[in-house]
Protein backbone atom coordinates (compact mmCIF):
# COMPACT_ATOMS: atom_id res chain seq x y z
CA UNK A 1 0.00 0.00 0.00
CA UNK A 2 1.39 3.42 -0.97
CA UNK A 3 1.76 6.13 1.67
CA UNK A 4 2.79 9.79 1.50
CA UNK A 5 6.37 10.36 0.40
CA UNK A 6 6.55 7.34 -1.89
CA UNK A 7 7.30 4.82 0.86
CA UNK A 8 5.09 1.84 1.35
CA UNK A 9 3.78 -0.88 3.55
CA UNK A 10 3.88 -3.83 1.19
CA UNK A 11 1.65 -6.86 1.17
CA UNK A 12 4.62 -8.70 2.64
CA UNK A 13 6.35 -8.06 5.94
CA UNK A 14 7.06 -4.40 6.80
CA UNK A 15 10.74 -3.46 6.63
CA UNK A 16 12.26 -2.11 9.85
CA UNK A 17 15.79 -0.71 9.91
CA UNK A 18 17.59 -0.50 13.26
CA UNK A 19 20.46 1.80 14.17
CA UNK A 20 21.88 3.23 17.42
CA UNK A 21 24.76 5.21 18.93
CA UNK A 22 26.14 2.59 21.34
CA UNK A 23 27.56 0.52 18.48
CA UNK A 24 26.39 -2.54 16.59
CA UNK A 25 27.52 -4.92 19.38
CA UNK A 26 25.63 -3.06 22.11
CA UNK A 27 23.14 -5.12 24.14
CA UNK A 28 20.26 -2.71 23.51
CA UNK A 29 20.46 -3.01 19.74
CA UNK A 30 21.06 -6.76 19.79
CA UNK A 31 18.08 -7.34 22.10
CA UNK A 32 15.80 -5.14 20.00
CA UNK A 33 16.79 -6.96 16.81
CA UNK A 34 16.40 -10.34 18.48
CA UNK A 35 12.87 -9.53 19.65
CA UNK A 36 11.85 -8.09 16.27
CA UNK A 37 13.16 -11.16 14.46
CA UNK A 38 11.46 -13.53 16.91
CA UNK A 39 8.01 -12.18 16.02
CA UNK A 40 8.49 -13.19 12.35
CA UNK A 41 6.40 -10.12 11.48
CA UNK A 42 9.10 -7.86 10.05
CA UNK A 43 11.95 -7.82 7.55
CA UNK A 44 14.75 -6.56 9.83
CA UNK A 45 17.78 -4.62 8.63
CA UNK A 46 20.59 -3.15 10.70
CA UNK A 47 22.92 -0.28 9.82
CA UNK A 48 24.76 0.87 12.95
CA UNK A 49 28.10 2.36 14.01
CA UNK A 50 31.00 -0.05 14.36
CA UNK A 51 31.88 1.45 17.76
CA UNK A 52 30.31 3.64 20.41
CA UNK A 53 29.24 7.07 19.19
CA UNK A 54 27.35 8.37 22.22
CA UNK A 55 26.58 12.09 22.49
CA UNK A 56 27.73 12.91 18.95
CA UNK A 57 24.35 14.54 18.29
CA UNK A 58 23.57 14.92 14.56
CA UNK A 59 27.14 15.09 13.32
CA UNK A 60 28.03 13.55 9.96
CA UNK A 61 31.32 12.71 8.25
CA UNK A 62 32.16 14.57 5.03
CA UNK A 63 35.94 14.25 4.90
CA UNK A 64 36.28 10.59 3.91
CA UNK A 65 34.35 7.62 2.50
CA UNK A 66 32.57 5.38 4.98
CA UNK A 67 33.27 1.66 5.26
CA UNK A 68 30.27 -0.67 5.61
CA UNK A 69 31.08 -4.20 6.76
CA UNK A 70 28.65 -7.12 6.71
CA UNK A 71 27.92 -8.44 10.21
CA UNK A 72 26.24 -11.73 11.08
CA UNK A 73 23.08 -11.21 13.13
CA UNK A 74 20.60 -14.08 13.07
CA UNK A 75 17.46 -13.24 11.11
CA UNK A 76 18.62 -9.79 9.99
CA UNK A 77 20.65 -8.22 7.20
CA UNK A 78 23.24 -6.18 9.08
CA UNK A 79 26.12 -3.81 8.39
CA UNK A 80 28.49 -1.95 10.70
CA UNK A 81 29.64 1.46 9.51
CA UNK A 82 32.59 3.58 10.63
CA UNK A 83 30.41 6.65 10.87
CA UNK A 84 27.94 8.42 13.13
CA UNK A 85 24.33 7.38 13.82
CA UNK A 86 23.11 10.00 11.32
CA UNK A 87 25.58 8.61 8.76
CA UNK A 88 24.25 5.10 9.33
CA UNK A 89 20.64 6.13 8.90
CA UNK A 90 21.43 8.18 5.80
CA UNK A 91 23.37 5.32 4.20
CA UNK A 92 20.69 2.79 5.13
CA UNK A 93 17.99 4.92 3.48
CA UNK A 94 19.99 5.75 0.37
CA UNK A 95 19.27 2.48 -1.47
CA UNK A 96 23.03 2.24 -2.06
CA UNK A 97 23.38 -0.32 0.73
CA UNK A 98 19.93 -1.95 0.82
CA UNK A 99 17.68 -2.49 -2.22
CA UNK A 100 14.82 -0.34 -0.91
CA UNK A 101 13.85 2.06 1.83
CA UNK A 102 12.47 0.70 5.10
CA UNK A 103 8.94 1.42 6.27
CA UNK A 104 10.19 2.37 9.73
CA UNK A 105 13.53 3.30 11.34
CA UNK A 106 14.19 2.50 15.01
CA UNK A 107 17.24 3.95 16.78
CA UNK A 108 18.21 2.18 20.01
CA UNK A 109 17.78 0.75 22.52
CA UNK A 110 20.09 3.30 24.14
CA UNK A 111 21.70 2.74 27.53
CA UNK A 112 20.39 5.70 29.53
CA UNK A 113 17.34 7.90 29.07
CA UNK A 114 17.05 10.71 26.52
CA UNK A 115 14.50 13.21 27.79
CA UNK A 116 14.09 16.96 27.66
CA UNK A 117 17.01 19.01 26.40
CA UNK A 118 19.30 15.98 26.56
CA UNK A 119 17.97 14.89 23.14
CA UNK A 120 20.08 17.69 21.63
CA UNK A 121 23.26 15.76 22.50
CA UNK A 122 21.93 12.29 21.76
CA UNK A 123 23.26 10.28 18.84
CA UNK A 124 20.37 7.86 19.36
CA UNK A 125 17.81 10.60 18.77
CA UNK A 126 19.82 11.84 15.78
CA UNK A 127 19.53 8.40 14.18
CA UNK A 128 15.74 8.78 14.20
CA UNK A 129 15.82 12.48 13.32
CA UNK A 130 17.86 11.74 10.17
CA UNK A 131 15.13 9.36 8.98
CA UNK A 132 12.50 12.03 9.65
CA UNK A 133 14.46 14.46 7.45
CA UNK A 134 14.09 11.91 4.64
CA UNK A 135 10.34 11.53 5.25
CA UNK A 136 10.68 8.03 6.72
CA UNK A 137 8.73 7.34 9.95
CA UNK A 138 11.06 6.80 12.87
CA UNK A 139 11.44 6.48 16.63
CA UNK A 140 14.37 6.72 19.03
CA UNK A 141 14.29 4.33 21.99
CA UNK A 142 16.16 4.69 25.29
CA UNK A 143 16.18 2.69 28.52
CA UNK A 144 16.56 4.56 31.84
CA UNK A 145 19.32 2.32 33.12
CA UNK A 146 20.20 2.69 36.81
CA UNK A 147 23.93 3.43 36.62
CA UNK A 148 24.28 2.89 40.36
CA UNK A 149 23.73 -0.82 39.84
CA UNK A 150 27.01 -0.99 37.98
CA UNK A 151 26.07 -4.02 35.87
CA UNK A 152 23.63 -4.40 33.01
CA UNK A 153 21.67 -7.55 32.35
CA UNK A 154 20.49 -8.66 28.93
CA UNK A 155 17.04 -9.39 30.35
CA UNK A 156 16.48 -5.67 31.00
CA UNK A 157 16.92 -4.95 27.30
CA UNK A 158 14.84 -7.94 26.23
CA UNK A 159 11.97 -6.70 28.41
CA UNK A 160 12.47 -3.19 27.04
CA UNK A 161 12.25 -4.46 23.47
CA UNK A 162 9.10 -6.45 24.30
CA UNK A 163 7.53 -3.34 25.82
CA UNK A 164 8.14 -1.49 22.53
CA UNK A 165 6.27 -3.99 20.36
CA UNK A 166 2.78 -2.45 20.92
CA UNK A 167 4.19 0.95 19.96
CA UNK A 168 5.96 -0.41 16.88
CA UNK A 169 2.83 -2.21 15.71
CA UNK A 170 0.81 0.94 16.41
CA UNK A 171 3.16 3.02 14.26
CA UNK A 172 3.04 0.49 11.42
CA UNK A 173 -0.75 0.37 11.64
CA UNK A 174 -0.91 4.16 11.46
CA UNK A 175 1.46 4.19 8.47
CA UNK A 176 -0.69 1.64 6.66
CA UNK A 177 -3.80 3.70 7.33
CA UNK A 178 -2.08 6.98 6.38
CA UNK A 179 -2.65 8.44 9.84
CA UNK A 180 0.92 8.43 11.13
CA UNK A 181 2.08 11.94 12.15
CA UNK A 182 4.59 12.82 9.42
CA UNK A 183 5.31 16.25 10.98
CA UNK A 184 7.33 14.67 13.79
CA UNK A 185 9.24 11.62 14.90
CA UNK A 186 8.83 9.80 18.20
CA UNK A 187 11.15 9.66 21.19
CA UNK A 188 10.46 6.68 23.46
CA UNK A 189 11.90 6.37 26.97
CA UNK A 190 11.53 3.19 29.01
CA UNK A 191 11.54 3.26 32.84
CA UNK A 192 14.18 1.56 34.98
CA UNK A 193 11.75 -1.04 36.35
CA UNK A 194 10.60 -2.02 32.89
CA UNK A 195 9.17 -5.36 34.06
CA UNK A 196 6.62 -3.46 36.17
CA UNK A 197 6.04 -0.36 34.06
CA UNK A 198 2.74 1.45 34.68
CA UNK A 199 1.70 1.72 31.05
CA UNK A 200 2.21 4.07 28.11
CA UNK A 201 1.98 7.86 28.18
CA UNK A 202 1.90 10.19 25.21
CA UNK A 203 4.05 12.97 26.64
CA UNK A 204 5.76 16.20 25.67
CA UNK A 205 9.43 16.99 25.58
CA UNK A 206 10.30 18.91 28.71
CA UNK A 207 13.21 21.15 29.70
CA UNK A 208 14.98 18.58 31.84
CA UNK A 209 18.69 18.05 31.45
CA UNK A 210 21.71 17.03 33.43
CA UNK A 211 23.56 20.15 34.59
CA UNK A 212 27.24 19.56 33.93
CA UNK A 213 30.19 21.04 35.75
CA UNK A 214 33.93 20.81 35.19
CA UNK A 215 36.83 20.10 37.49
CA UNK A 216 40.53 19.96 36.85
CA UNK A 217 42.13 16.57 37.41
CA UNK A 218 45.64 15.26 37.57
CA UNK A 219 46.83 12.93 34.82
CA UNK A 220 47.58 10.19 37.33
CA UNK A 221 44.09 10.38 38.78
CA UNK A 222 42.41 10.76 35.42
CA UNK A 223 44.28 7.92 33.74
CA UNK A 224 44.17 7.36 29.99
CA UNK A 225 41.27 8.50 27.88
CA UNK A 226 38.70 5.73 27.54
CA UNK A 227 36.38 4.90 24.73
CA UNK A 228 33.97 2.25 25.92
CA UNK A 229 32.59 -0.51 23.72
CA UNK A 230 29.89 -2.65 25.27
CA UNK A 231 29.55 -6.36 24.58
CA UNK A 232 27.06 -8.90 25.85
CA UNK A 233 27.65 -12.50 26.87
CA UNK A 234 24.60 -14.18 25.35
CA UNK A 235 24.80 -17.13 27.74
CA UNK A 236 25.15 -15.30 31.05
CA UNK A 237 23.31 -12.16 29.97
CA UNK A 238 25.99 -9.99 31.56
CA UNK A 239 27.11 -6.86 29.77
CA UNK A 240 30.78 -5.93 30.01
CA UNK A 241 32.80 -2.97 28.85
CA UNK A 242 36.05 -3.01 26.89
CA UNK A 243 38.10 0.16 26.79
CA UNK A 244 40.46 1.55 24.17
CA UNK A 245 43.06 3.98 25.46
CA UNK A 246 44.94 6.86 23.93
CA UNK A 247 47.60 9.11 25.44
CA UNK A 248 46.89 12.60 26.69
CA UNK A 249 48.55 15.67 25.29
CA UNK A 250 51.95 16.93 26.47
CA UNK A 251 53.03 18.29 29.83
CA UNK A 252 51.85 21.83 29.09
CA UNK A 253 48.22 20.75 28.86
CA UNK A 254 45.64 20.79 31.66
CA UNK A 255 43.03 18.07 32.15
CA UNK A 256 39.38 18.80 32.84
CA UNK A 257 36.63 16.28 33.46
CA UNK A 258 32.88 16.66 33.14
CA UNK A 259 30.75 15.81 36.15
CA UNK A 260 27.01 15.75 36.70
CA UNK A 261 26.11 18.24 39.40
CA UNK A 262 22.33 18.35 39.16
CA UNK A 263 19.48 16.79 37.26
CA UNK A 264 16.42 18.94 36.62
CA UNK A 265 13.02 17.48 35.80
CA UNK A 266 9.85 19.32 34.78
CA UNK A 267 6.49 18.18 36.13
CA UNK A 268 4.16 16.74 33.52
CA UNK A 269 6.92 16.22 30.97
CA UNK A 270 8.61 13.17 29.45
CA UNK A 271 11.15 12.88 32.28
CA UNK A 272 8.44 13.30 34.92
CA UNK A 273 6.33 10.40 33.66
CA UNK A 274 9.43 8.29 33.04
CA UNK A 275 10.45 8.66 36.70
CA UNK A 276 6.88 7.78 37.67
CA UNK A 277 7.34 4.42 35.95
CA UNK A 278 5.58 5.01 32.63
CA UNK A 279 6.83 4.39 29.11
CA UNK A 280 7.11 7.92 27.74
CA UNK A 281 6.32 8.58 24.06
CA UNK A 282 7.02 12.13 22.90
CA UNK A 283 6.42 13.56 19.41
CA UNK A 284 9.55 15.55 18.49
CA UNK A 285 8.97 18.44 16.13
CA UNK A 286 11.93 19.71 14.07
CA UNK A 287 10.21 22.62 12.32
CA UNK A 288 8.67 25.26 14.60
CA UNK A 289 5.90 25.79 12.05
CA UNK A 290 4.46 22.43 13.15
CA UNK A 291 4.79 23.01 16.89
CA UNK A 292 1.17 23.97 17.56
CA UNK A 293 -0.33 22.41 14.45
CA UNK A 294 -3.86 21.10 14.99
CA UNK A 295 -3.13 18.41 12.40
CA UNK A 296 -0.15 17.21 14.43
CA UNK A 297 -2.25 17.03 17.59
CA UNK A 298 -4.94 15.09 15.75
CA UNK A 299 -2.43 12.64 14.26
CA UNK A 300 -0.70 11.99 17.58
CA UNK A 301 -4.07 11.33 19.20
CA UNK A 302 -4.79 8.80 16.45
CA UNK A 303 -1.41 7.20 17.13
CA UNK A 304 -2.39 6.99 20.78
CA UNK A 305 -5.50 5.05 19.74
CA UNK A 306 -3.52 2.68 17.51
CA UNK A 307 -1.05 1.95 20.29
CA UNK A 308 -3.95 1.41 22.72
CA UNK A 309 -2.19 3.55 25.28
CA UNK A 310 -3.83 4.43 28.58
Amino acid sequence: MEIDGGDRISGERPIIMVTNDDGIDAPGLRSLVRVLVSTNLYDVRVCAPDSEKSAVSHSIIWSRPLTAKRVEIDGATAYSVDGTPADCTGLGLSEALFPSRPDLVLSGINVGSNCGYNIVYSGTVAGAREAFLYDVPSASISYDFDWKRGEMNANDFALSAQACLPIINGILGAIKNKTHPMQCFLNIDLPTDIANHKGYKLTRQGKSMGKMGWRQVEEEAQGPKMLSTMTMDTESGVVSSENDTSAHAGKDSRLFKRELRASISEEGSDSHYLKEGFVSISPIVVSLTHLHSSKLQKETNILLKYCRLR
